[in-house]
């Protein structure tokens, strides 16, 4: 199709896709998926996220992190020294997935923020951008970026969720908007948040397996449903889904340094 889309946060090395991969990349290839981004969630995924890489060196381009769910107290001290050696001695395109998670555990905030903060200053030594999730926690998160604004960070908001306003405030301080499915839901007011929002702040993303757009909400998730993103954008915007997938692929090649 040549529409050159980049799936800028997917989990292929997901269990769910254990049966079928070469199917979903071929599937994703078809709709004219040329990259995907692979965010790490802790110890457990590295493995997988890294075959899946060597096995498609073209197609994959991986992230590391600790993801705001898996710090853990017993465990995150250990898991933080587990990411950075791993961005030490390979090859990523982003601090990620980190950030905070407030809809499943407020227990943990402090030291969900601690990693954060941390991984943040990685980011800075490092020079790379972050991949943030911020699910009930972009205020929070805001606040923690308004604090390190001397590191001049720089990364994207995964599965943005906010309004319109901290929209403006996360692009102010360096960050793009994640977009997936979630825009595409009838009840989701999240359309009305970014339409005033300039495309070049915007890139495209599944999180596969989660998240699937309509018509395939419910369902399993993949890469290839990156396209019916772009094309809700497209609609949206009212602009052709040519200029959709040019300008958002551009701002992730700029971000990523792909």
């Amino acid at each position: 199709m040549g529409l050159n889309l980049i799936d800028t946060h997917a989990h292929l090395y997901a269990e769910e896709f254990a049966e079928d991969i070469s199917e979903v990349i071929e599937r994703a290839k078809d709709r004219g998926v040329d990259k995907v981004l692979l965010p790490n969630i802790d110890s457990t995924s590295v493995a997988g996220m890294k075959n899946l890489v060597q096995n498609h060196p073209d197609f994959f381009v991986p992230m590391m992190g600790l993801h705001p769910c898996s710090v853990q107290p017993e465990t995150y001290q250990n898991e933080l020294k587990i990411a950075f050696k791993e961005l030490q001695d390979g090859e990523y395109c982003a601090v990620g997935e980190v950030g905070m998670d407030l809809y499943w555990d407020t227990s943990t905030k402090d030291i969900q923020e601690e990693a954060f903060r941390l991984q943040c200053q990685w980011a800075h030594d490092m020079n790379l951008p972050l991949a943030i999730h911020s699910r009930n926690s972009t205020r929070e998160i805001l606040d923690v970026l308004q604090d390190l604004r001397p590191l001049n960070l720089k990364g994207v908001f995964h599965c943005f969720s906010g309004t319109e306003n901290e929209a403006k405030e996360l692009i102010d301080l360096g960050f793009l908007l994640g977009i997936g499915g979630v825009v595409t839901f009838k009840n989701s007011g999240l359309k009305d948040e970014i339409k005033n929002i300039p495309l070049e702040h915007i890139i495209l993303e599944t999180d596969a397996p989660y998240l699937a757009p309509v018509p395939f909400r419910g369902k399993r998730n993949e890469s290839s449903y990156v396209d019916h993103v772009a094309t809700f954008l497209a609609d949206w915007y009212n602009l052709a889904k040519d200029e959709i997938a040019t300008q958002t692929t551009a701002n992730a090649i700029r971000l990523f340094n792909l």
